[in-house]
Order: structure tokens, then C-alpha cells, then sequence
């Protein structure tokens, strides 16, 4: 439950590359996402003022993920709903493909929650100097004096790492009670009792993870890019 699988090696010059399961899970779910994307985009042309079916499916997550951001963002980036809701999509897949039989959680592999992380760092340092400037670096990497700097750095730097790991921890935890089940209990019962956790810990926890993630992201974004 702890050894991510390999399923082949790429050998490029030096350098091997490992492709794991983290790796193809992720491209299975990028792959659905797209033609997600693309189906939606031909689908626009047919939209009408009446919604109906599909459209009204489609109106309902922009509308949805549009009052999030208006909500708990800083109006400074709305031009990065897009971006928060492709997270949380993505998020959604990823936590959730442990109901899928032979599929494990990509965000059950620390890489892949930290480089998410990752990047939401990058857009608050990138926020808060666009928005802030001098003003931001100097209350985040100055204050109160610049002797704190070294320490301000490590503070910066923990938010990515906190952040992963609350993510990589739930979905690790759920993923290995639910090995534990399957392992434990008899054959009978492990038809009936982990089905219906797998609702709980891969679907419900799933879903709330990726929510909590996202609006963690957003919150310290519209913080840094309100340091005006």
C-alpha cells in the first residue's frame, strides 16, 4: 500500500524515468478531462437561453465555482478562477479513482500533492509581488525586522509542504484502512462492509479534500494579492 507500482522504465540518454502508477493514473484522468473540455466546448455552440440536460449540468458548476470565488477571493484574481477550478476538478478525479477498481489515488503519492502545492506557492509569492510589491515582501520576508528573514523564509516555504501533506495524509490514511479491510475481515463481509466505506473514505473524503485544498489555495492567494 506504501510501494507505489512501476509498470516500465523510459531510458532517456542517462536519465531513467519511472512510470509509476501515480503517473498513469494521472494521465488516465487528464485524458478524461480534456475531452471533457472538448465535448463541452462543441456542445457551446448549441447552448440556448433555456437550459436544459447538459447545459443545465454545466451552468450549474461554472455558476457554483463562480459564487466560491466571489465569495472567499480577492477580486484581484479573478482572472485565476480558471486555474482554481481546473485544481479542484482535477482534485476531485484524483482523490476518487480508489472506487475504481485496480486504481490507486495519485494524491496517495506525496510528488504529486506537493507539486500542486508547489505551484499554489508560486502564485502567492507571484500575487503578492504584483499586487503588493515592496509593500508585500517587506511584511512577509521583513517584518519585524530583516534579522527574521532567514526565519520568514522557512515560514513561506512550510505553507506548500503543510498544505501537501494534509492532502497526501487523508488520502494515504483511507486508502490504507481500506487495504486493511479487505485484508482482515472475512472474504464474505469484505463484499459488503468496505464497498460501503469506499463511500465514505474515496468518494465523501475525496470530495472534501479536494474542496479543502482548493479553497486553502485560494484564501492564501487573495491574501497575498489583497497586500496592496
Amino acid at each position: 500500500m506504501f510501494d507505489v507500482p512501476i509498470h516500465g522504465v523510459v531510458s532517456i540518454g542517462p536519465v531513467d524515468l519511472w512510470i509509476t502508477n501515480t503517473i498513469v493514473v494521472t494521465w488516465v484522468i487528464m485524458a478524461v478531462l480534456i475531452t471533457f473540455a472538448i465535448i463541452v466546448r462543441i456542445k457551446l455552440k448549441k447552448f440556448t437561453d433555456k437550459p436544459t440536460g447538459f447545459q443545465n449540468v454545466v451552468e450549474m458548476a461554472i455558476e457554483a465555482f463562480d459564487g466560491l470565488m466571489k465569495s472567499n477571493g480577492h477580486k484581484n484574481i479573478s482572472w485565476l478562477g480558471g486555474w482554481f477550478f481546473t485544481l479542484f476538478t482535477f482534485l476531485l478525479f484524483a482523490n476518487i479513482m480508489g472506487i475504481f477498481p485496480g486504481m490507486r489515488p495519485p494524491t496517495a503519492d506525496w510528488p504529486l500533492p506537493f507539486a500542486l502545492a508547489l505551484t499554489s506557492f508560486f502564485l502567492i509569492q507571484f500575487s503578492g509581488i504584483r499586487y503588493g510589491g515592496w509593500k508585500y515582501f517587506k511584511g512577509t520576508y521583513l517584518s519585524p525586522h530583516w534579522a527574521f528573514f532567514p526565519i520568514n523564509v522557512l515560514g513561506e516555504f512550510s505553507r506548500p509542504i503543510s498544505l501537501s501533506f494534509r492532502l497526501f495524509g487523508n488520502i494515504l490514511g483511507g486508502l490504507i484502512l481500506i487495504t486493511l479491510l479487505y485484508t482482515l475481515v472475512p472474504a464474505v463481509v469484505s463484499y459488503v462492509v468496505p464497498v460501503a466505506l469506499h463511500l465514505v473514505f474515496d468518494l465523501a473524503f475525496g470530495v472534501l479534500q479536494a474542496f479543502i485544498f482548493t479553497i486553502l489555495s485560494l484564501t492564501f492567494v487573495s491574501l497575498a494579492a489583497a497586500d496592496n
